[in-house]
């Protein structure tokens, strides 16, 4: 076996197992591994505990402050971003005149990253970082390889055409056939491309924003 894909290989399982951890060590299932998380495979359905050999002691009620702080984690790791990245949104978002949490929450929601994963193009925010990155997506015919660029409403996002025939979106057509996106994109099936129509809204995450703010409010 080529040693490169031998690395790679191991490189990914490791990633997995890190995954499971969050999840676990969070005790909420956040979907960071794409279909893996609707099967029998998931580490959360199959060990729904704590991770580690005391893991499945009983714990006593956590604090304010480890709430808040587990609720920034799990926005954190569902969206894919770093502690810096997070502090500046809710900065922006708390000088924002809207309602700070909703603010926080359409940011992330907006990041090209995410805006993939929810139209049906990727199986997960990762995967969408991945393609991102790769230069596989343009945005109103323009290649950007920027997960974090916040999109715009009337902005199209469609699949690069020399990415057409990458095997990674060969199946497209099977998935999207039962796909319905979130009210705030309009998703063409057949020619793959995704419109931004509305801001993000109707959302059920399994986080608590307000908590976020909470948190944060103590940091400054």
């Amino acid at each position: 076996m080529d040693p490169s894909r031998q690395s790679r290989g191991g490189f990914k399982i490791i990633m997995l197992k890190v995954k499971e951890k969050k999840e676990r060590a969070l005790g909420v299932k956040l979907f960071l591994k794409a279909e893996r998380c609707n099967s029998p495979k998931c580490a959360f359905v199959r060990r729904p505990y704590y991770p580690g050999v005391h893991g499945q002691r009983r714990r006593s009620a956590p604090s304010d402050f480890s709430r808040q702080f587990q609720e920034k984690q799990k926005i954190r790791f569902s969206y894919g971003v770093n502690e810096s990245q997070m502090k500046r949104i809710f900065s922006r978002a708390a000088k924002n005149p809207g309602i700070t949490s909703q603010m926080i929450i359409s940011f992330l929601e907006r990041r090209l990253d995410n805006v993939i994963y929810r139209g049906g193009l990727a199986p997960s925010r990762f995967v969408a970082r991945q393609f991102v990155s790769h230069g596989h997506f343009l945005v109103n015919g323009r290649r950007l390889t920027i997960a974090s660029y916040e999109v715009k409403v009337g902005d199209l996002i469609t699949i690069r055409p020399q990415s057409q025939n990458h095997p990674s979106f060969q199946e497209f057509d099977l998935v999207l056939k039962k796909y319905e996106p979130p009210v705030w994109l309009s998703l063409d099936k057949e020619k793959h491309e995704l419109k931004v129509i509305a801001l993000p809204k109707d959302l059920d995450l399994p986080f608590n924003a307000n908590l976020v703010i909470d948190y944060y409010s103590k940091m400054v």
